[in-house]
């Protein structure tokens, strides 16, 4: 036993103190926590606590003597601070009380003081000798089980296509010519056909399985070779493909649907227009039925009318054509319609003029283009027929009659692709987190000139902090989309509005949460992240244009919101404004409950981890947002102000609506989850990720929570505190985390992730 003046129970806590006291200062919260935790303390007598008492009277500071003398009792027993323990600061103070008297028992109450006061290891290493960790991770968890436990079903599909893209076909190179970049990635389509993956979505009379959540994972798996090979392939197989097989009926199934999944008849999906790029109904291009020829004229009535950005415009054959029908001159509204545009020599069919669009930011092995069209006839039967067709005798008929239900039903069969674009965003910014996690384990910068090695990157609390809550959402936003996807090919489901609703949103937050992520690790990797070999800078110019197509994310979200205003009932156009706002105030109450000021102020660590905390934040302000929206919407319309100039005016709330749900949403479905994970072990830690996940969103929108009177300044506070310590807890198994994405190893190119 070794010479000591104070007892074992208060020897305990002076690392503690040490910690509190070495700025000289003692804070309201340390004084409370601290006070309440060793009053609770059965191993403490009295006259222990009466000392601890006396150590938090501000007014009877430590003398400078005091503390060199607890720095002395530190160092003396040759103990040194372990970061990556659970509880630093707390097993110090064991293995402390080990050296002077014997070995005890972990004392929950000092491990209660580190949790509640956010004691940050690395916010105090300098008062300690720190034990220099030589392995860079942590193998408690497998990374296998992860990655099993990610894809569940689909476990032998992906692990199938892995091996698949071992071809030397896949081998990545830079390439900065686009037409030899083109041929290789229409290559590599033409290979991914002839193995059966691009008819996966489609029936098995045309040569599929019928399975479209395995698409969308071969499809985010694509992204972990090339951005423009999983562009290029969903728009051949998905858009092209996917429009025959959605929107056509049994007629052209037979006559294109298994060609275009072989590859052998190439397509592209024409849609947007320059002068109307979001708004697919207000589209210039008309498709004019003559009953006297039984043809569909297909036409661009002005320069600026033309089809824009249409991928696959350089190779097709064959275009699905999104026009104005027109037949006994009446405007019927958007259809698609079948147009070949090339002859077997690939020459361009007369009336067809199309356009490079040249390089581009990103994405510069797919072949965009601009088409525009004079005067092109096709058979009637190219009509994609399956929600209004032309009967023999010249007239339009529909079983949708109403022809805004009918519009949004057809656009509402694509959604998929708006889900897989999110999936690839997703899968690109798993990649870009992979690599630079890989970078940070490795890299060494800095150091306090007393450690013998410089530290890794990765233990730094502001990289940890950039990089770690992004693998957290990372995680939550695959749960998402997957079971997203699986609601969406459920056939038995036949209104699909609710999903779209649900699918504007998501794709809106993950791609956006994609392009931030790839910048945050661009950033992360300094130099390196910017050269082209190491992938990250393909990935921004890559995952860049995803918020923009398959519908621009801010017109999507505020679908999204008029989704949740209508209770996914209404209609939303100018004449349905007043039965939507009518229906909300038999639906919101408009006295929202105030927010107790416990509440607000609840700062512990078993309500801020609570699901229940994150859910009722997430739901509060989803409700708050709503009915004020409405409120607002209702006061301008009753004011005199049309409905449309009404919605004009609260766009950006419309906004703030939108991603509110979204992000309700997705925990939602990620909190549902990771209650059927069956191992105790995987499942603690995918709730962990959920929670960092939760309170780094809230703490994103602290402004809003603190300006509603939801949360108070000291909860605030608390709350980053506990992101920062959820990263640090995390940081040990950050390798472990992005290995779980399942990204095999001969994809991940880049030399600073070797």
């Amino acid at each position: 036993m070794k010479k000591n003046i104070y007892t074992l129970g208060v020897l305990q806590y002076i690392p503690f103190f040490y910690v509190i006291w070495s700025d000289g200062l003692l804070s309201a919260s340390e004084i409370n926590i601290t006070k309440t935790a060793f009053e609770k303390d059965a191993s403490l007598t009295t006259a222990d606590k009466k000392t601890l008492a006396g150590w938090l009277d501000k007014n009877n500071k430590p003398s400078s003597q005091e503390l060199k003398s607890w720095r002395a009792i530190i160092s003396n027993a040759a103990i040194k601070l372990v970061e990556h323990d659970a509880y630093p600061l707390a097993s110090l103070a064991k293995r402390l009380v080990a050296h002077y008297f014997s070995d005890t028992p972990e004392n929950k109450q000092l491990q209660h003081i580190e949790l509640n006061l956010g004691i940050q290891p690395n916010h105090y290493h300098h008062l300690f000798d720190v034990e220099v960790q030589h392995e860079a991770t942590s193998d408690y968890y497998n990374a296998k089980e992860l990655d099993a436990i990610l894809k569940g079903e689909f476990a032998a599909t992906v692990t199938k296509f892995h091996e698949v893209l071992k071809d030397p076909i896949y081998t990545w190179s830079i390439e900065r010519n686009k037409e030899k970049f083109r041929a290789t990635v229409l290559n590599q389509v033409k290979h991914l056909a002839a193995e059966n993956y691009g008819a996966m979505a489609y029936p098995n009379a045309y040569g599929g399985i019928e399975d479209m959540p395995a698409y969308a994972f071969i499809f985010e798996n694509i992204m972990y070779v090339d951005g423009s090979l999983a562009i290029k392939f969903g728009v051949q197989f998905g858009l092209f493909g996917g429009s025959i097989q959605k929107l056509g009926t049994k007629y052209h199934h037979d006559l294109y649907l298994a060609n275009a999944g072989k590859a052998e008849l190439l397509g592209c999906f024409a849609m947007t227009e320059t002068g109307h790029g979001s708004n697919v109904r207000g589209i210039k291009t008309t498709a004019t039925y003559q009953k006297e020829t039984d043809l569909i004229i297909l036409h661009t009535p002005g320069e600026n009318n033309n089809k824009e950005y249409i991928g696959n415009a350089l190779d097709a054959t064959m275009a699905s054509v999104f026009a104005q029908l027109i037949v006994n001159g009446k405007n019927e509204g958007v259809h698609a319609i079948l147009v070949p545009i090339r002859d077997k020599n690939h020459e361009l069919l007369p009336g067809v003029r199309i356009e490079d669009n040249g390089y581009k930011l990103g994405l510069n092995g797919v072949d965009n283009g601009k088409i525009w069209f004079n005067q092109v006839s096709v058979p009637r039967k190219n009509l994609l027929n399956k929600y209004g067709d032309i009967t023999e005798d010249g007239t339009y008929y529909s079983n949708i009659e109403n022809p805004n239900k009918r519009f949004f039903t057809m656009l509402g069969t694509l959604v998929g692709g708006r889900i897989c674009v999110a999936r690839a965003g997703l899968g690109g910014a798993k990649k870009a987190l992979t690599i630079a996690v890989k970078h940070a384990l490795k890299r060494r910068q800095f150091n306090d000139n007393k450690k013998i090695q410089e530290d890794l990157l990765m233990d730094y609390p502001s990289h940890q902090l950039r990089l770690t809550p992004p693998i957290a959402k990372a995680y939550v936003y695959d749960v998402t989309l997957q079971h997203i996807m699986k609601l969406y090919s459920d056939d038995t489901k036949t209104d699909k509005r609710e999903i779209e609703t649900q699918v504007a949103g998501l794709k809106s937050i993950i791609t956006w949460f994609a392009n931030d992520t790839i910048q945050e690790c661009r950033e992360a990797c300094g130099g390196k992240g910017y050269l082209i070999e190491n992938r990250i800078a393909d990935l921004k110019g890559d995952v860049d244009i995803f918020t923009t197509f398959e519908g621009d994310n801010n017109v999507l979200l505020q679908l999204a919101a008029k989704g949740v205003l209508s209770d996914f009932k209404a209609e939303f156009n100018s004449a349905g404004f007043a039965s939507v706002l009518k229906l909300l105030t038999s639906q919101l109450n408009d006295k929202l409950t105030t927010i107790n000021p416990i509440y607000s102020n609840k700062t512990d660590a078993e309500h801020l981890y609570n699901p229940k905390f994150h859910k009722h934040a997430f739901e509060y302000r989803t409700r708050r947002l709503t009915y004020t929206l409405a409120m607002r919407i209702r006061n301008y319309i009753k004011n005199g102000v049309p409905s449309y100039q009404a919605f004009l005016k609260v766009q950006t709330h419309l906004l703030a609506l939108g991603k509110a749900y979204s992000c309700q949403l997705s925990y939602e479905i990620y909190s549902k989850y990771t209650e059927t994970i069956t191992d105790e072990k995987n499942k603690i830690l995918f709730e962990q990720l959920g929670t960092l996940s939760a309170l780094h969103e809230i703490k994103a929108d602290a402004s809003w929570y603190l300006e509603q009177g939801y949360m108070g300044a000291s909860k605030s506070k608390a709350i980053k505190q506990r992101v920062e310590r959820i990263c640090t807890e995390l940081r040990p198994h950050i390798n472990v985390l992005v290995d779980g994405f399942g990204i095999p190893p001969h994809l991940i190119t880049a030399p600073i992730a070797k």
